[in-house]
C-alpha cells in the first residue's frame, strides 16, 4: 500500500474541499491514487466537482482587446497583488494582449517564440525576461485565446480591474446599440455565474453518464433515499441532472437582471432579437479568472495538516 503523506492529503483537500480525515481515508482506500480518491469522495457526497478550479490563489490580471472583427484575451501572472496593480505591469499586459490579437500562433510555445510587435528584433519570450528583470518578480504569460466573428460582433468585459475577463461571440444580422448592450449584459452574466457551456447541445453524453453514476452512488450511500423505488430514484437523478444543467449552461441560467427572477438568458436573447427584428445566436464565450486552478505557496500548511493528523 502506498504511503499517504500530508502533502497528498493537502492536495486532495484543496481539490475537493473535503475534510482532512475524509481525504486521508479516501487516499488510503484507493492506494494513494489521487483521481480515484476524488471519485471516492464525490460518490460519498464529501466533495464537489470543480472545487479545485474555484480556489483562486495566483496573482496577476486578465486583459481583453478588440481589433475590428477579432478579439483576444490573455492572462499574465505575477507573484504579488502589489505588482498586479502596478501601472508598468498593466501596460505590459496590454501589450501582450495586442500581440495576441495579431498573432498567428496556435499555442503558447509558438506565441513565446514569435517576434515582438514593438521590437521585431526580440521575441515575446525575450521581452518577458526583460520585464521580469525590471519588475523584480517572476512573471508568466499563462494563456491566451482569440476570437473572430464576421457575421455579428464580439463584446468584451473586464470585472474587478482584471480579476475576471470575458469575451462573447454573437452571430447576428443586426448590430446596433441594443444588441451590443444585450451582449454586454450576457458577458456580465458569464463573469458572475461562470457557465461552462452555451447550451445543452455542447454537453457530452459521457459527461451526463458520469454525473448520473456519481449521483446514483450518492443515493445508494444515503440510508433513506436508497430505500426508494427504482423509478423514484431515477426521477431524483434526472431532476438533479437538469438542475445542474441549468447552472452550467448559459442559455438555461436565470438571467441576473430578470425583473421576475425567472427569465432565462435564452429567453432574454429571444426578447431582444424580436424587439430588433434580428436573428441572434450566442456562438461562444471565453471566461478567464486570474489564477484559476493555481495555488499560492503556503509552506506551513502541509506541516499543519501533518500535526493535526499525527503524521
Amino acid at each position: 500500500m502506498a504511503a499517504i503523506t500530508a502533502a497528498m492529503v493537502k492536495e486532495l483537500r484543496e481539490m475537493t474541499g473535503a475534510g482532512m480525515m475524509d481525504c486521508k481515508k479516501a487516499l488510503a482506500a484507493n492506494d494513494g491514487d489521487m483521481d480515484a480518491a476524488v471519485e471516492f469522495l464525490r460518490k460519498n457526497g464529501q466533495a464537489k466537482a470543480e472545487k479545485k478550479a474555484s480556489r483562486i490563489a495566483a496573482e496577476g490580471i486578465v486583459k481583453t482587446v478588440l481589433d475590428g472583427n477579432k478579439a483576444a484575451i490573455v492572462e499574465v501572472n505575477s507573484e504579488t497583488d502589489f505588482v498586479a496593480k502596478n501601472a508598468d505591469f498593466q501596460a505590459y499586459v496590454a501589450e501582450v494582449a495586442a500581440q495576441a490579437v495579431a498573432s498567428d500562433a496556435a499555442d503558447m510555445d509558438a506565441f513565446m517564440e514569435e517576434a515582438w510587435k514593438a521590437d521585431p528584433s526580440k521575441s515575446v519570450k525575450d521581452v518577458l525576461v526583460e520585464k521580469i528583470a525590471v519588475i523584480g518578480e517572476n512573471l508568466k504569460i499563462r494563456r491566451f485565446e482569440k476570437m473572430e466573428e464576421n457575421n455579428g460582433c464580439i463584446v468584451e468585459y473586464i470585472h474587478m480591474g482584471g480579476k475576471i475577463g470575458v469575451l462573447v461571440d454573437v452571430e447576428t444580422d443586426v448590430v446596433n446599440d441594443a444588441v451590443k448592450e444585450m451582449a454586454k449584459n450576457i458577458a456580465m452574466q458569464i463573469a458572475a455565474l461562470n457557465p461552462k457551456y452555451v447550451d445543452r447541445s455542447e454537453v457530452s453524453a459521457e459527461y451526463i453518464a458520469h454525473e448520473k453514476e456519481i449521483l446514483m452512488a450518492q443515493i445508494q450511500n444515503d440510508p433513506k433515499e436508497s430505500q426508494k423505488p427504482a423509478k423514484v430514484i431515477e426521477g431524483i437523478v434526472t431532476g438533479r441532472i437538469n438542475k445542474e444543467l441549468k447552472e452550467i449552461c448559459l442559455m438555461d441560467q436565470v438571467y441576473v437582471k430578470a425583473e421576475d427572477g425567472k427569465q432565462t438568458v435564452g429567453k432574454y436573447v429571444d426578447e431582444v432579437a424580436k424587439a430588433n427584428g434580428a436573428k441572434i445566436s450566442v456562438k461562444g464565450f471565453v471566461r478567464y479568472e486570474t489564477g484559476e486552478g493555481l495555488e499560492k505557496k503556503n509552506e506551513n500548511f502541509a506541516e499543519e495538516v501533518a500535526k493535526q493528523m499525527g503524521m
